[in-house]
């Protein structure tokens, strides 16, 4: 029902208003909540390509508000830990142990110091050694785990520099590791001046530069200090047996140093000035270079350019030498990717992109390997005669794989070419296998038979399933599918001549755990044995239910109702917890997402702990939206969103668990945004609970969530679809959560906070919270316990206890 403008006559009761508005600090939502939030976390499995041995990396609860507060650098699009030259809210694990596949028993791993915080975990080559990173609070240090011994040592006294990522690579001698390493020598930081030099300037002379809205960009010369001071690392060469360091290039401002599969060779990707206020580091100047392991400066690819004025699209790159990388099955032969249509998707051209490989020692010319007729988006290596190139195009959402010779004595051939949002005839990805070297290649067996697994949907379900198919005749033979009553998915292939299989395997009642799966001999062997994080539910059933939209499309959600509830009962308040997606096709908008025998996980974050309190959940609810032919989803997108509810309410009220008078609906990020424009553009809903999203579409014009036209190419899409414009129309009571440090793109604090603006002079009935320290997602035990009290009360108050409604 399209909203009607009359008011509604809310009769609120003088304890309920109290309830909401006199509470100070952090809040507890009911126990039941509180127990889900506590409940165990399983551990993180690691398992060696050969299957034989794993590492189970124990995680840690949230961290404390006091954890979260420490002190932290907003640079360049990147969030900075000064103490610890790393990310400031990276997420790590608090313990590891080591056990062996099929076996039940497990053993610590011995020399971790007390309060260990691991990260970075990375198995060397030949998997006998596993090296990973230990933050202090003096930084963060390098360790390397000897399987066999279970014994784990710190690798010298340096300190790695994880600012611009993943701070080593494993050598392919299995000896040294590639890393980034804080300068021992650089002095102090340099220090924000409270006088400013003279106002911060920029300039733009006749050029477009579009860009998508970025946080924590660069400000003042200040930050520019800051950030090359932290970003700064010395890519070395460091021996794990006692430590030694042997430099490679200069110091700078090392993005990436990759060495070639054959260890001769490393490439060197150091981040170059100017700085830019305008776009993050990645879109920086960057030099690309190959220097030989004893550093010698063997040849510089490329001299990238400042990356400010990359047209607008989804299918927009640089112009120039991208995508630079290590032939996999190649001892060493470096390839990039160069656009053929200046980086633009709007130009047409029959060859959008060209891939070139230059073999060592790097001074002849460059190899044309393949050519795209769309975006190239991967290559997946072989052997010299097999490769895999994949390219996509958003504007219809096709994707095309080629097979292509390395060698260049075959033409490049089609093997896929469909719909990426069809994923009922998905073929599934190739599976990797490790070659000597320790890099992943494509799992080819003599008769050119390639692995592959996929997730397998269909209208039953996702169906996991493995593959073989022969890239000679491209005939596939299916190995294994998961059946019902089941959902199990393989993991990793153990022994591709044995066909033995890792998967992991749940019901609704029984939790993951992995298992070995025997696809000749068809046994399965159970390796690991979590217990239910949360028996006290293990009886709480999930419902898929299957439903159409005013206009013929096919939809779902997940329903949950409490425990112990009889449809005698009667219907229930009802909360509903959406995500929209845009489609080019409405078959594939209606392809169902998910399987009915997946484990039913409580999790905190969206709206089945609910559930406890006595709500209907419909969880995963469908909000498609589709634009077929030469229409945009966004064309008709509120229209969309009001169906979409329309449809799953009454599905609900025909299965006789909805009250269609007691219904709310919430979501995070494009998920709130979604909810504020139901409450501003319908009557179907009695409260809406918006999680950190963005109300006015002005503030992203050159783009947001799937759309590419910019503001001033779709004024009237942007302005119907910014709830912050039609926030006269919202009458109903919508909550508004967001973090104050959010770091994603277009979701700045301030679309939460002047939204509330809006609504509190127009008089609405609203609520805005701002979470301290948190960002785009809350991690904060204090934060998540006081978002579900907010929740909570909100829904308590404005729709199971609403009070009746009149004209």
């Amino acid at each position: 029902m399209i909203k009607q403008r009359f008011c509604w006559i809310w009769i609120l009761c003088l304890s309920s208003y109290t309830l909401l508005t006199a509470q100070s600090g952090y809040q507890t939502p009911p126990q039941a909540m509180v127990d889900l939030a506590n409940a165990p976390l399983t551990p993180l499995v690691s398992v060696d390509s050969k299957g034989a041995r794993m590492v189970f990396l124990e995680r840690s609860e949230a961290p404390t508000i006091e954890e979260l507060s420490q002190p932290e650098l907003r640079l360049a699009g990147l969030r900075i830990n000064p103490q610890t030259n790393g990310p400031s809210r990276a997420t790590s694990f608090i313990g590891m142990s080591l056990g062996t596949v099929g076996q039940r028993e497990t053993s610590a791993v011995k020399g971790l110091p007390a309060n260990v915080n691991i990260s970075y975990v990375q198995w060397s080559p030949d998997e006998r050694k596993v090296a990973f990173a230990n933050t202090t609070s003096q930084g963060i240090e390098l360790w390397v785990l000897d399987v066999a011994s279970a014994q784990a040592q710190r690798v010298g006294n340096l300190m790695l520099n994880a600012v611009l990522g993943a701070p080593f690579e494993w050598m392919p001698d299995n000896q040294q590791l590639i890393c980034k390493l804080v300068l021992p020598s650089r002095g102090q930081a340099p220090k924000r001046s409270s006088v400013p030099e003279g106002p911060v300037i920029q300039e733009n002379i006749g050029k477009k530069a579009p860009a998508r809205t970025y946080q924590d960009l660069l400000k003042n010369p200040d930050d520019e200090a800051l950030f090359a001071y932290y970003a700064t690392a010395q890519a070395a060469l460091v021996n794990i047996a006692n430590g030694n360091i042997k430099n490679i290039g200069a110091a700078g401002l090392v993005l990436g140093a990759s060495p070639s599969p054959d260890g001769r060779y490393i490439l060197l990707e150091t981040i170059t000035q100017p700085f830019s206020y305008l776009v993050p580091y990645y879109r920086f100047p960057m030099k690309v270079e190959i220097r030989t392991v004893d550093d010698q400066a063997v040849k510089t690819l490329a001299q990238i350019p400042l990356q400010e004025n990359i047209p607008t699209g989804f299918n927009a790159v640089q112009t120039g030498p991208r995508n630079h990388g290590w032939r996999a099955d190649a001892p060493a032969v470096v390839y990039w990717v160069e656009a053929q249509d200046e980086g633009d998707p709007r130009k047409q051209v029959s060859i959008r992109d060209k891939v070139f490989a230059l073999n060592a020692p790097f001074d002849g010319q460059p190899q044309l390997l393949a050519q795209t007729t769309l975006r190239f988006q991967d290559i997946l290596w072989g052997d010299n005669q097999t490769a895999l190139c994949y390219e996509n195009w958003w504007a219809n959402r096709q994707q095309i794989v080629r097979l292509i010779d390395p060698s260049g004595k075959a033409a490049a051939k089609v093997i896929f070419d469909r719909s990426y949002e069809d994923t009922y005839n998905d073929p599934g990805t190739p599976e990797l296998r490790k070659n000597a070297q320790g890099r992943r290649i494509l799992a080819l067996d003599k008769n050119r038979n390639l692995w592959m697994t996929g997730k397998g949907a269909s209208p039953e379900g996702d169906r996991p399933f493995v593959d073989l198919l022969n890239l000679n005749s491209l005939k596939t033979q299916r190995l294994w599918r998961s059946e019902a009553p089941y959902f199990e998915q393989p993991v990793a292939i153990l022994d591709f001549d044995k066909q033995l299989v890792l998967t992991s395997r749940e019901s609704p009642k029984e939790n993951p755990n992995y298992f070995v799966r025997d696809l000749k001999k068809r046994n399965l062997t159970q390796t690991t044995f979590f217990p239910h994080p949360y028996p006290e539910y293990k009886d709480l059933e999930k419902q898929v239910l299957r439903y159409q939209r005013n206009d013929g499309v096919e939809l779902t959600a997940d329903l949950y109702l409490p425990l112990g509830y009889k449809k005698e009962d009667g219907p229930l308040p009802t909360f509903i917890w959406a995500y929209p997606r845009e489609y080019k096709d409405k078959n594939a908008a209606g392809q169902v997402n998910g399987s009915p025998y997946q484990f039913v996980r409580l999790s905190i974050w969206g709206a089945i702990p609910f559930v406890t309190q006595g709500y209907a959940v419909l969880d995963n609810t469908s909000m498609p939206i589709v634009g077929e032919g030469n229409a945009q989803p966004n064309d008709s997108f509120v229209a969309q969103l009001v169906a979409n509810v329309q449809a799953v309410i009454d599905e609900g009220v025909r299965l006789g668990v909805v009250d269609p008078n007691r219904v709310g609906a919430g979501g995070h990020s494009y998920g709130a945004f979604m909810t504020a424009n139901l409450l501003a553009h319908s009557d179907l809903l009695r409260a809406g609970i918006a999680r950190s999203g963005a109300y006015n579409r002005t503030l992203t014009p050159f783009g947001f969530q799937a759309e590419e036209r910019t503001y001033w190419e779709a004024p009237e899409v942007y302005n119907t679809m910014s709830p912050f414009m039609n926030a006269h129309k919202i009458n109903e009571p919508l909550l508004l959560i967001h973090g104050e440090a959010d770091n994603n793109s277009g979701t700045f604090p301030i679309q939460s906070e002047r939204l509330y603006n809006a609504l509190k002079g127009l008089g609405a009935t609203t609520r805005l919270v701002m979470l301290p320290h948190e960002s785009h997602g809350y991690r904060a035990k204090e934060s998540l316990m006081h978002m579900l009290w907010e929740m909570h009360q909100w829904l308590e108050t404005y729709v199971k206890n609403a009070p009746k409604t009149g004209n």
